[in-house]
């Protein structure tokens, strides 16, 4: 007869005996099925329900905050901006002279065209450049700014208020710029971005010394160099200024209780502002056709 009693068996492996345990539930388990701990050791069950208790860290935004962000969206509009570039200098055999290309001619942004029923130029207009300074400007000022907006917003909402910001580019275009004028570029996209950055570092209490400088000489070079739209970028820097505006301080304003909520707020409050945006540009092309 053994006078020892039996070694417990593994939780999970009923055919191992053991004498090891885990420190946090007591229960007995293999090596396999443990650990190592601050103090002791952990089964592997205990560890997963630590993990899920852990709260997710979140940036100003309510996006999940990751230890490598990666901004994918950024690259991803640089590289929709280079290759219809690339389309139309391929088209037009010509890099400086790429708005004789096919694709230019169709995206353009050009008031009667747009009151024709060709909205689509609205947004296309955005991924369009007079040459190669013009692109590689923009798309400098996207790698800069992007990044930022990105990993602050989280990669769909910045997208959002890229997006609303080209519109709110275009609308303002339309509405106050020449009637005969035919407008491109990503610039009333960019100028909202330098409003989305001002908006975050406001929030997020920084200085907005460095921000409010560059913005200024952007500006600056929008009334003094001819031929740029200086609606266009206005118009771009109040959509993305007041879409991001709408995902930082709307939940707050409205008390949301949960992220989820805030998160519906800032979805909503950058829908209502892309909306409004249209509207403008209905109402201009609407001027334009009477």
């Amino acid at each position: 007869m053994n006078p020892y009693p039996p070694a417990p068996s593994c939780y999970r492996h009923p055919d191992r005996a053991t004498g090891l345990a885990c420190t946090r539930c007591g229960r007995p388990a293999c090596p396999e099925c443990l650990r190592s701990a601050s103090v002791g050791q952990h089964c592997v069950d205990c560890v997963a329900q630590g993990q899920k208790d852990v709260r997710q860290v979140r940036t100003v935004g309510g996006a999940q905050l990751a230890r490598n962000p990666v901004p994918f969206v950024t690259y991803g509009l640089i590289a929709i901006n280079v290759i219809v570039f690339g389309i139309t200098a391929f088209q037009a055999q010509s890099v400086s002279q790429n708005r004789f290309s096919e694709l230019f001619t169709d995206w353009v942004l050009f008031p009667a065209y747009v009151a024709d029923g060709q909205w689509f130029r609205v947004i296309g207009s955005g991924f369009l450049h007079y040459g190669v300074l013009h692109l590689l400007v923009n798309m400098l000022a996207l790698y800069i700014l992007g990044p930022y907006c990105e990993t602050a917003l989280g990669r769909g909402r910045f997208l959002a208020v890229y997006l609303t910001s080209l519109i709110g580019g275009s609308a303002a275009a339309l509405a106050l710029g020449p009637e005969n004028a035919a407008t491109a570029g990503a610039s009333g996209a960019i100028y909202g971005l330098f409003g989305a950055v001002a908006i975050i570092m406001l929030r997020t209490r920084q200085n907005l010394t460095q921000i409010a400088v560059l913005l200024a000489i952007n500006l600056f070079i929008s009334v003094s160099v001819p031929g740029i739209s200086l609606w266009g970028h206005l118009g771009g820097l109040a959509a993305g200024t007041a879409a991001t505006a709408g995902i930082l301080y709307l939940p707050r304003w409205l008390r949301a209780g949960s992220q989820s909520t805030a998160s519906a707020i800032g979805w909503g409050a950058v829908g209502v502002v892309a909306f409004a945006a249209l509207a403008v540009a209905a109402v201009a092309t609407a001027m334009v056709t009477s």
